[in-house]
């Protein structure tokens, strides 16, 4: 039964996320810096998920660190994510194997 409350509580949250900017936003958002704002949203809340997940997964600093130079330096480069996700796999792997 608890299973199901949780589901629950799960689902109106993410329908009232969702919900309530259409309701409060019905016209154009004309404000130059609230528009750059909320673009941005999106990337800082990837960051602020990711970043930790890189650093404290592999339990070694070097490799967590190669994996993410690597990726930023693809990234920056334009390269396609599965260039990019690859490239620093393989990097975390090869650092693994001599730190």
């Amino acid at each position: 039964m608890t299973i199901a409350i949780y589901i629950a509580v799960m689902a109106g949250v993410t329908y009232l996320i969702r919900m309530i900017p259409f309701t409060f936003f019905r016209k154009k958002i004309k404000s130059r810096f609230f528009r750059s704002f909320l673009y941005y949203i999106p990337y800082a809340v990837l960051s602020a998920m990711t970043i930790p997940a890189i650093f404290y997964t592999t339990h070694n600093m070097w490799t967590a660190v190669a994996g993410t130079a690597v990726a930023l330096i693809l990234a920056f480069l334009e390269m396609p994510l599965i260039v990019v996700a690859l490239a620093a796999s393989a990097a975390a792997f090869i650092a693994g194997l001599f730190f």
